[in-house]
C-alpha cells in the first residue's frame, strides 16, 4: 500500500517507493540470479561506490576491496565474463560474498543489480550533535524534501508548469511507484533507486530541472534579476521544485544532489555520462523562496470542460447560491474541484446528485487552492451515461450517502 507521496512520513520511506529491500536483512539467501547480472555491470556499480580494484588475473578477473578501513577482510573476485568454465560460479560467490559484506555500499550495489536503476543521492551538511531526536527530525526533514524533489521531477515529465498544485499528481505519484529508496544516516545521506523501465524520464527531467534551478539562483544572485527563473519553466523548474530545495536546504549548511546512470541501460541521450552534483547553501534561499512566490502568482487560469460525479452539496439555508464539489472524471487532471454554483444550477447538481448522475460544466481552473477551485461556472448540465455506469455512479453514492447529509451544512475544504 502506497501512501502519496506528498504527505508526511513520519520517518517511514517516502511515499511513492518501497523500502531498501537490503535494508533490515543484509544476509546471505538475497543475492540477485548470477544469470541475470554483467559482469562488467557489476565492475562499474563496484567502481562508483568507491570499492578499489587490487589485481587479479589478467583478462579472466579481478578482485575488489571495499573503501574504508572497516572491511571485515571482505573482497570479492570478479570474473571478467562468465565465458570462462568457473565465470558463473566466481560470478555467484561475488554475490553472496557482497550480501555478507559489511560495507554499507554493498546494499546500494546489490539494489542496483537486483532492479536496474538510475541512483539519485541526496547529501546534507548538517552540523555534529547528539543522537536521538535531532537525528530522528534530521532524517525526516531529508526524506520529505527527497519525496518533494522526486514529485516534482515527476510533475514536470507530465507538463511543464511554474505551479502545478493538484494537477497531474496522481500520474506523477504513480510513476515513482517502483522508486527503492534506501536507509537515511542521521540526517545526513539517502539514496533513491529510480527503476529505468518506468522511471528513466524522472530522472532525466530532475537533471535538467536541478541544473537550470542552479543556473537562475546563479543568475538571480549576481544580478538581482528574476527573468531566468521563467525560461528555466521549460526545463522543469517550478515552485514544487524551489519549494523541496529549499526544504532540504533548511537547517543544514549546504546540500548536494549526485544523479548517477544505470551502467545496464547506458547514458540518456542529451546527458553527460557523469553528471556533475548540483549543490545548493542557505544563500540560495532567497532567491528560491521568491521564486516560488513568482511562480504561484503567474501562473494563469485553465479553461476546462469537467465531467464529474457530485460528492458535496453545501448552502447556507434552503434557496439561494451554493458550493458543489465534484469528484472528476475527465476533463482535468485534477481529483476534485469545488465550485460555486447559483440557485438554478445548484439546484441541477442536486438533483444528479440525487439520481446518481455526472454534471458537465465550463469555467476556469483557478491556480488559487493549488487549481482545486473552478471559476465562472457555466453550461451547467447532467451528463447521460449508460445502465451499467449508472448503476456503478449509484452504487457510490450509496456508499458515500453521508456526503448528501451535509447538503445543507457541513464544512467544504
Amino acid at each position: 500500500m502506497h501512501r502519496p507521496t506528498d504527505e508526511p512520513t513520519g520517518g517511514t520511506v517516502p511515499a511513492g517507493s518501497r523500502a531498501h529491500p537490503y535494508a533490515d536483512d543484509p544476509g546471505p539467501g538475497g543475492a540477485p540470479d548470477p544469470a541475470r547480472v554483467d559482469p562488467a555491470v557489476l565492475g562499474a556499480l563496484l567502481r562508483r561506490h568507491g570499492w578499489h580494484r587490487r589485481g587479479g588475473a589478467g583478462g579472466r578477473y579481478s578482485r575488489w576491496v571495499p573503501p574504508g578501513p572497516a572491511t571485515g577482510g571482505t573482497s570479492l573476485l570478479v570474473p571478467d565474463s562468465t565465458a570462462f568454465p568457473d565465470g558463473e560460479e566466481l560470478l555467484a560467490e561475488a554475490l553472496t560474498a557482497l550480501t555478507r559484506s559489511a560495507a554499507p555500499s554493498a546494499r546500494d550495489i546489490l539494489v542496483a543489480l537486483t532492479v536496474p536503476s538510475d541512483e539519485i543521492r541526496w547529501w546534507r551538511d548538517v552540523p555534529e550533535g547528539a543522537s536521538g531526536a535531532a537525528d530522528w527530525t534530521g532524517t525526516d526533514q531529508l526524506r520529505t524534501a527527497a519525496r518533494q524533489i522526486l514529485l516534482a521531477g515527476s510533475l514536470a515529465v507530465r507538463g511543464r508548469a511554474g505551479y502545478h498544485g493538484a494537477r497531474h499528481r496522481g500520474k506523477a505519484r504513480r510513476a515513482l511507484d517502483g522508486t527503492l529508496v534506501g536507509p537515511a544516516a542521521d540526517g545526513r545521506c539517502l539514496t533513491a533507486f529510480v527503476p529505468v523501465t518506468s522511471g528513466r524520464a524522472v530522472a532525466v527531467q530532475l537533471y535538467a530541472a536541478l541544473h537550470a534551478a542552479r543556473e537562475a539562483v546563479d543568475y538571480q544572485r549576481a544580478t538581482g534579476g528574476t527573468e531566468a527563473f521563467d525560461t528555466a519553466v521549460a526545463a522543469g523548474v517550478s515552485r514544487e521544485l524551489t519549494e523541496a530545495v529549499v526544504a532540504l536546504v533548511r537547517g543544514a549548511e549546504g546540500a548536494r544532489i549526485t544523479l548517477a546512470w544505470a551502467p545496464a541501460a547506458g547514458t540518456p541521450e542529451g546527458c553527460p555520462a557523469s553528471p556533475e552534483p548540483v549543490e545548493f547553501s542557505p544563500g540560495d534561499l532567497p532567491a528560491l523562496r521568491m521564486a516560488g512566490v513568482r511562480y504561484l502568482q503567474d501562473e494563469p487560469a485553465v479553461p476546462v470542460r469537467i465531467t464529474g460525479a457530485v460528492v458535496r452539496l453545501r448552502r447556507s439555508g434552503p434557496r439561494g447560491p451554493g458550493v458543489v464539489r465534484l469528484q472528476v472524471l475527465a476533463g482535468a487532471e485534477v481529483a476534485h474541484v469545488r465550485i460555486q454554483l447559483d440557485e438554478e444550477a445548484y439546484r441541477i447538481a442536486g438533483h444528479a446528485h440525487l439520481v446518481g448522475l455526472p454534471l458537465r460544466v465550463e469555467g476556469r481552473l483557478e491556480n488559487r487552492g493549488g487549481f482545486r477551485r473552478l471559476s465562472g461556472a457555466a453550461q451547467v448540465t447532467p451528463v447521460q451515461v449508460d445502465e451499467a455506469e449508472r448503476d456503478r455512479l449509484m452504487k457510490s453514492l450509496h456508499e458515500n450517502v453521508d456526503f448528501f447529509e451535509e447538503a445543507c451544512t457541513g464544512d467544504e475544504e
